[in-house]
């Protein structure tokens, strides 16, 4: 039988009470150590990983003397680990000789795992320093080597004197004083270096060469670009609201328009898709980013959609992405900056840097907001890319506001010009400026039977007054006493509580209306009357649709920026000769009616000859839904402002002119011998040139004959030829930077050619010249295609 001594059995229960949190130590220290190696020995390495920047090179090994005195300290501590332990072990067996046999064996078993991680701790520590000789070795060999690529590397960053990149010493000034003023520097690996400043500004800028030692290959490769996808027509607008997204009244009243309005657009689709053939159409990636519903530019529309404000912008909008989408491309929506700058891929910042990867949008379409926030973020990709940029615009840009140069230097500077784009990228809501593209929106199109009902529905005596805003009723007194004298008035004016003082009493105020509901007013309504404000609006167009007579004020004088608030600081000289120029000139008698609201007999004549006129509803055909679908699939399948110079530069001489005298010797025309030239859009063939009067605009000249002013032809027109043909004697012939050239000035016999061809205008006039004007031809009811442009 075996005895035990009990103190034997307090001993072993003490030994492994206390070795059992020895155990858990030891394990912590060696998983340490191995996650410390693991870290140690893969920084030093990672300064020649892939994952690093590639722009930045370093000229030290950072941490090597401190992995490797890390190292030291911890052999050590292990070392001395095992001393202490092995001291207390000799100690604990000269403390009890009384121990017996037995309980020596006993014990000496159970203490046996405390001898084995003694050993283990030896064999640790000496495997930590043998591996702290070896990564001595390595991280000795590496600033060798590296030193010596790096004094290879510091001769070869040095700005390079290049002739063709000139800028190049310049920018590296700049980065050397500025390169921490930006966050995006540092994103794109710029730290200080010389070397790092030339890889930047050769590999992400492009002001300097590639540097010779530069791995090529590594740099920033644009991604491959996808296979082309035909643009398929769409009917189903589910998905497009979707995109558009909510949370905003002006989102909303937009959706409301659009679902409204989907079986007209299914339905022109399916008309230009039969008109079309068998025509491709590539699927382009679209951005649209509606500037001016962003908080960083105030959103001041949404707020006021319930309140009676401005709803054109919003029309305009809701129609455009309706076209878009029912046209089958790929739309990206945004109305916040930060969308914006995830979609563009904007690296973080302050917006000095270029975009992160290529641009991949085909089209941008965006207002004057969305324009400055993407020039504010985008650095140098803005240059590159904005010649994809489609800017709508209400009131238009002319040339002479829009080159940065020439309005500084003559005063046509504004808050909303200098863009230095071509004017046509900027697309208006109405065709008052053939510099830019005509946008348009959509009016309600009826069929024959709802043309009749409204006929039969007429109230022979009824008016609706255009102006939703109290303040537009202010001081219209005079004109609406005359008007009840004959028919009953009738207002849609905002109010909260109480009926707005400035709509006198005997008018029937029915508030703010919904869309629908102001439809059918005007469907009941014989006149739908102007008093001056607001200017250019889509509302006057909705009522001529449904039947109405529009009366307006004309201006004398005409409205511009020289002399009137609202269009002062616009980019526009463009004179408004009546609230809406687009109804008086292009619709007229017996729709539209402008009269001097000034000349009371005139005012009261215009209102008896209108209860007598009966009219049909009208809607031009330009601002159908069939109208803007073949007017936007024109312009993005034909116009590109990214191509190069115009086909035949100002100036060049040809071996053969394209022009012949017109037999009745007044204008020239595109010789039928000469074919067209390739790529230019609108086709040649429908050019036609005549000399103005002295005084008149070539938007004018043109109109005078029947035609409009197309300012891409302009470089065909722009040399001597084109004043020989016409048989003007030109005494000299110079060539200058100026809005009204090409032209003819007397006295002196001199010609004058167009040195920028961005100042190319069919706007603006002067006594002293003869302009030199480029008209065509154009589609009924389509003003913007001329016949062959389709």
């Amino acid at each position: 039988m075996i005895t035990v001594n009990p103190d034997g059995k307090i001993m072993v229960r003490r030994c492994l009470v206390s070795l059992r949190p020895f155990r858990l130590f030891v394990l912590g220290i060696g998983f340490f150590t191995l996650c410390f190696l693991m870290t140690s020995l893969g920084g030093q390495f990672s300064a020649r990983r892939l994952g690093d920047s590639p722009f930045t090179i370093r000229t030290e090994v950072p941490g090597g003397p401190e992995s490797r005195g890390a190292l030291r300290k911890m052999s050590d501590l292990l070392e001395l680990m095992v001393k202490r332990m092995d001291m207390l072990a000799r100690l604990e067996n000269s403390s009890e000789p009384h121990r017996t046999a037995s309980v020596a064996h006993l014990a000496a078993d159970r203490l046996s795992p405390g001898a084995s991680l003694i050993e283990r701790i030896q064999a640790i520590a000496q495997n930590v320093s043998d591996i702290a000789v070896k990564v001595d070795q390595i991280l000795r060999h590496s600033l060798i080597l590296h030193s010596k690529v790096s004094e290879g590397r510091r001769d070869q960053c040095e700005a390079p004197s290049d002739p063709k990149f000139p800028d190049c010493s310049g920018k590296v000034e700049w980065m050397r004083a500025r390169w921490t003023s930006d966050p995006c520097y540092a994103f794109f690996g710029v730290d200080g270096t010389e070397c790092s400043f030339l890889i930047y500004l050769s590999e992400v800028e492009w002001f300097c060469p590639p540097l010779p030692w530069r791995n090529q290959t590594a740099a920033r490769t644009a991604p491959k670009s996808l296979p082309k996808v035909q643009a398929m027509f769409r009917s189903n607008l589910s998905h497009l609201l979707e995109l558009m997204g909510s949370g905003k009244e002006s989102l909303i009243f937009m959706k409301k328009r659009t679902r409204r309005f989907t079986a007209q657009w299914a339905k022109a689709a399916k008309d230009l898709a039969q008109k079309l053939g068998d025509v491709r159409r590539d699927q382009k990636q679209i951005l649209v980013h509606i500037g001016f519903l962003t908080e960083e530019s105030g959103d001041v529309f949404s707020p006021r959609v319930l309140k009676g404000g401005p709803l054109g912008e919003m029309v305009q909008w809701a129609d455009i992405l309706a076209a878009l989408y029912v046209l089958g491309h790929s739309l990206r929506i945004t109305v916040s900056l930060k969308e914006l700058q995830s979609n563009l891929g904007v690296p973080p910042g302050r917006g000095n840097c270029p975009l992160t990867l290529p641009l991949p949008f085909d089209l941008i379409y965006t207002d004057y907001h969305g324009l400055q926030q993407m020039k504010q973020h985008m650095g140098l990709s803005f240059k590159k890319y904005r010649c994809r940029i489609r800017v709508i615009d209400t009131f238009g840009t002319e040339p002479a506001y829009n080159h940065e140069e020439y309005a500084t230097l003559h005063g046509y500077r504004t808050n909303w010009g200098y863009w230095n784009l071509n004017p046509k990228q900027f697309m208006t809501m109405f065709p008052h400026t053939p510099d830019n593209s005509f946008m348009g929106f959509v009016s309600e199109e009826l069929n024959e039977t709802e043309k009749q009902l409204i006929k039969d529905g007429k109230a022979s005596n009824m008016a609706v007054v255009y102006g939703k805003e109290a303040s537009i009723w202010k001081g219209k007194e005079k004109f609406l006493a005359i008007l009840n004298k004959y028919m009953e008035i009738h207002g849609t004016v905002y109010y909260e509580s109480q009926r707005p003082p400035e709509v006198p009493a005997f008018v029937k105020n029915h508030g703010l209306l919904p869309q629908p509901e102001f439809q059918q007013l005007l469907r009941k309504a014989k006149l739908f009357i102007g008093f001056g404000f607001p200017y250019e609006g889509p509302a006057p167009l909705e009522a001529i649709a449904n039947g109405c007579i529009f009366l307006q004020s004309r201006f004398s004088p005409p409205h511009s920026s020289l002399n009137h608030e609202f269009f002062r600081g616009k980019p526009t000289s463009r004179e408004v000769f009546s609230q809406h120029p687009y109804a008086e000139n292009f619709i007229g008698k017996p729709h539209v009616w402008t009269v001097d609201y000034n000349n009371s007999d005139e005012f009261e004549a215009a209102i008896k000859a209108i209860m007598n006129t009966q009219v049909d509803p009208y809607l031009p055909y330009e601002y159908t839904c069939a109208g803007m679908l073949e007017r936007i699939q024109a312009y993005i399948q034909h116009q590109d402002f990214c191509a190069g110079p115009s086909p035949v530069p100002p100036g060049a001489r040809t071996s053969q002119s394209p022009f012949v005298l017109a037999p009745n010797a007044t204008h020239l025309e595109w010789a039928q011998n000469i074919s067209s030239v390739p790529g230019a859009w609108p086709p040649t063939h429908s050019l036609r040139a005549w000399l103005a009067a002295p005084g008149r605009a070539c938007t004018d000249a043109c109109l005078d004959h029947g035609l409009v002013c197309e300012p891409s032809f302009f470089p065909f027109l722009n040399s001597q030829d084109a004043f020989l043909k016409l048989k003007v004697p030109c005494d000299s012939t110079e060539w200058e930077m100026h809005h009204l050239y090409p032209a003819f000035a007397q006295p002196g016999q001199e010609c004058y050619l167009q040195k920028e061809p961005l100042l190319f205008s069919c706007a603006g006039a002067s006594t002293k010249y003869q302009r030199l004007c480029p008209c065509r031809d154009f589609r009924k009811g389509q003003v913007a295609l001329c016949q062959g442009c389709l």
